[in-house]
């Protein structure tokens, strides 16, 4: 038996760390010692998205000379994207449509394409000779936006609760890999999906991989690997405020994402 704090009642229930109060059982098991001089905010991501981004990669299963293409560059996306290279990807393509974002992934040498100026699909069988990418990695997931005939069926179900997901960023992940590709999953989706393309992914002789992340078992290493000063977390910290300033800073992250990549909140913070 296991839960997740702050997620849903499929996963137990329990309130998020952000409640007012919240119980730990167990409270010896999940935290990890960080040594003394090590700054907070280069460890702060240990919790969550720094695991699940090297999750992410992991599961596409990256081999050197790889290109892997990445959905999204939130967060978790960004940390696929640094991941992936570490792991050996030779290319790395970034999809988005923020700007700011995708300066964010060609910092690490990804290429990108920008969703609102290109076709994906089109644009990535010129960059990879028509073959398509070796691995591909959706960081979207339910809340996958974007003005494609698809996504706005997907949308329209959504609002009416004929359907619980818009799956448009997987969809388009499964036609773009290759044959004999990977896919990973590390987007969240909530429920029931329709118009996957299930043919496709049979066809082609593709591996799926998802789940949630082990956050645990990846911490050790991670930490070990940003005091080596190999994984690189601060960048994504656009902004920093004061604990009290919290429903400022959420309002800025849902209506501002270009701009806003992590809030880090800091009680006391002046």
């Amino acid at each position: 038996m296991s839960g997740l704090f702050g997620y849903s009642h499929m996963t137990g229930g329990y309130a998020g760390g952000q409640a007012e109060y919240v119980r730990v059982p167990f409270s010896d098991v999940g935290p990890i010692v960080i040594p003394d001089g090590v700054d907070d905010e280069k460890v702060l991501f240990l919790s969550d998205i720094l695991p699940t981004g090297w999750m992410a990669a992991e599961n596409a299963q990256i081999e050197p000379g790889d290109t892997v293409a990445v959905w999204g560059c939130g967060p978790v996306g960004l940390f696929a994207v640094q991941s992936a290279f570490l792991m050996g990807a030779e290319r790395v393509i970034a999809i988005d449509h923020f700007p700011h974002r995708l300066e964010l992934a060609k910092k690490f040498g990804a290429q990108t394409i920008n969703y609102e100026e290109s076709a994906v699909y089109e644009a990535l069988m010129v960059m990879t000779g028509g073959i398509g990418p070796d691995a591909v990695i959706d960081s979207v997931g339910l809340e996958a936006h974007g003005f494609f005939v698809d996504n706005v069926v997907d949308q329209i179900k959504a609002s009416t609760f004929l359907g619980t997901d818009r799956t448009h960023s997987i969809r388009q992940a499964i036609i773009a890999c290759r044959k004999g590709g990977r896919v990973s999953m590390p987007a969240v989706y909530g429920g029931f999906v329709d118009k996957f393309p299930l043919g496709a992914f049979m066809e082609k002789g593709l591996t799926l991989k998802t789940g949630q992340t082990h956050v645990q078992h990846y911490m050790p290493a991670l930490l070990n690997a940003i005091m080596e000063g190999k994984i690189d977390t601060t960048f994504l910290i656009s902004h920093r405020m004061d604990l009290e300033d919290a429903p400022k800073g959420y309002d800025m992250f849902k209506n501002n994402q270009n701009e806003v990549t992590k809030v880090v909140l800091k009680p006391g913070f002046n």
